[in-house]
């Protein structure tokens, strides 16, 4: 079976949990921040930062982000990156192009999530380490 096809399954399922879900707090010693400023490219990308620690676990782990603007309940993915956990303090950055709607230089709305894919049987399931929410300003770079 081919790897590539399961894992963008498990990681479009993840996402939906995300959107889905409120996930608990995270752990003592885990964490995940965004920047206060984001940067939005003339063709719609969005590239967006913050921090995250958190600790050892078994199965990959993903720092994944999104926005949200003018309307709270549409947010958009930006993608996510491959988080290393190990108890430091490490940066992030996701960007993504936006097509369903434009953006505009302002006020926004973004929330983190570090999250790893714990193996469980046959699907891995998503344990959430941290969550951050955080209004941000979007700058036009």
């Amino acid at each position: 079976m081919p790897v590539r096809p399961v894992l963008a399954a498990t990681l479009g399922a993840a996402a939906l949990l995300c959107a889905l879900t409120d996930p608990a707090t995270a752990a003592p010693g885990e964490s995940v921040t965004v920047d206060a400023t984001a940067r939005l490219a003339a063709d719609g990308t969005v590239t967006l930062s913050g921090t995250y620690r958190c600790l050892p676990g078994t199965g990959p782990v993903l720092v994944s982000s999104s926005i949200s603007q003018a309307d709270p309940r549409v947010r958009h993915g930006i993608g996510g990156s491959g988080a290393r956990c190990d108890g430091a303090e490490h940066r992030w950055a996701g960007s993504g192009k936006i097509s369903s709607e434009t953006l505009d230089a302002g006020a926004a709305h973004v929330r983190a999530d570090v999250m790893e894919l714990r193996p469980s049987g046959l699907v891995p399931l998503p344990v959430f380490h941290a969550t951050a929410d955080r209004d941000i300003t979007l700058v036009r770079s």
